[in-house]
């Protein structure tokens, strides 16, 4: 059986905000669209299923999300994943220039957990918290070949 990543889907409280973090910091907005009816009940498992989505996708092709706002029923608010909780994690993103890239989530009002630091030489990398509390990694390689 061949398996292939196909996306990461993320429910967010303000999709446009979301998508403005996203491409800001150099991802592509691919499609969107506004879903319901019989299949996404089916699909996602959720009566009267109704949401706003939009893909995006990284420069290199590989990477996507899927960034999805309910419009029914409506979006549960819970905390905020943290770092140690079980379940679905972060999204990491590798960049060539962490700096430039905390600039641009800076302007979008997220900010480093705690700060930037070094793994082995090999990486700079942190944590921050993104639109709608998604936690985000971003690791800038040091030691390029």
């Amino acid at each position: 059986m061949a398996i292939k990543l196909e996306n990461v889907g993320i429910a967010v409280r303000d999709i446009e905000a979301a998508i403005a973090f996203f491409t800001d910091l150099g991802l592509t907005v691919i499609g969107r669209d506004t879903v319901s009816g019989e299949w996404t009940d089916t699909a996602v498992g959720l009566d009267g299923n109704h949401a706003n989505i939009a893909m995006l996708q990284t420069p290199d092709g590989h990477g996507r999300l899927e960034l999805f706002e309910y419009i029914h029923p409506e979006a549960i608010e819970s905390n905020p994943t943290r770092p140690n909780d079980i379940g679905m994690h972060r999204v990491a993103f590798s960049v060539d220039d962490i700096d430039k890239a905390l600039e641009v989530a800076a302007k979008h009002g997220c900010y480093p957990l705690r700060g930037v630091a070094t793994y082995a030489d090999l990486y700079k990398l942190t944590y921050l918290r993104g639109p709608s509390g998604i936690l985000v990694m971003l690791a800038e390689e040091l030691k390029k070949d």
